[in-house]
């Protein structure tokens, strides 16, 4: 792979859907979907390894791509686990999981993040999946709130010049507040905080639909409700010098191959983020 613009990195999330579905062929589209992409870090929610029938799918993934990866479980699923992964192009330093709150034994709520080698620097990349219901909006406040501690926690003085990237399927619509206020927009426990909405900020109101009623991988949760943008890549503010900036941002795996076969019942999001400072790097 090479890298799309040499003063960028280029991230891509997606719900993996686990063993849904005919998921080994719907493996194989992430793969080539990925390697279309020329992805440097993905992260995946909704991974699955069960040992004796199902190695697991980030490990799969990242051996087709030439690719290092980093796995956390969530929940005990089917005699395996489910859980977060962080894939990269470049070497993964150290890597912490923690578990969010209102997470539960049948339904684990966590937070992975991965420290990168990149090429302008060591930088962190966060992914999660947050409380699914309608109804808990609530749960999920507290959940974007231990986030940002996670995220704040890993801003090191070595690498506060380098951008932080949180990922993942975030279960809401960016109306809601748990959005919001990840986006500067609101208080919540007399908190705020500042990311950059790489969508948003390239495409400002845009639908950037994630849960589309046209795959119909969606219809098997067809009580919730659809056409909504639930996944999200967030970027720590942008710099003076450029780093930071999100340079590119759009909805990605989200076309059915000739046969009618979606990657996944979600869509996946892509951002390029500026990582070298304004001057420095090659395009």
């Amino acid at each position: 792979m090479t890298l799309p613009d040499r003063k960028t990195l280029r991230f891509v999330t997606l719900n993996l859907w686990g063993q849904n579905g005919p998921h080994e062929a719907r493996l194989q589209l992430v793969i080539e979907g990925l390697k279309t992409l020329d992805v440097d870090i993905a992260a995946l929610q909704e991974v699955r390894e069960v040992p004796g029938s199902l190695v697991n799918q980030a490990e799969t993934v990242a051996a087709a791509l030439g690719m290092n990866f980093v796995f956390a479980p969530a929940t005990a699923w089917g005699g395996g686990h489910e859980g977060l992964a962080v894939l990269s192009r470049f070497p993964i330093q150290a890597s912490f999981a923690k578990a969010l709150p209102h997470s539960k034994p049948d339904e684990g709520r966590a937070c992975l993040s991965a420290q990168i080698a990149g090429p302008a620097g060591s930088l962190w990349a966060h992914t999660t999946h947050l409380s699914y219901r309608q109804d808990e909006g609530r749960l999920r406040e507290d959940q974007v709130l231990a986030l940002d501690d996670e995220v704040r926690a890993r801003a090191e003085p070595e690498l506060k010049e380098q951008p932080q990237v949180l990922m993942g399927d975030f279960n809401s619509v960016p109306e809601a507040d748990e959005v919001r206020w990840l986006s500067g927009l609101t208080t919540l426990a007399d908190r705020r905080a500042y990311y950059q909405d790489a969508f948003a900020a390239i495409h400002p109101g845009a639908p950037g639909i994630t849960w589309a009623r046209e795959n119909p991988f969606r219809a098997r949760m067809n009580w919730l409700k659809a056409d909504r943008r639930l996944d999200y890549i967030f970027v720590t503010p942008e710099r003076r010098d450029g780093r930071g900036t999100i340079r590119d941002a759009r909805v990605v795996l989200d076309q059915p191959d000739a046969a009618g076969l979606y990657p996944s019942d979600h869509a996946g999001v892509l951002a390029d983020v500026q990582i070298f400072p304004d001057g420095e790097g090659t395009e």
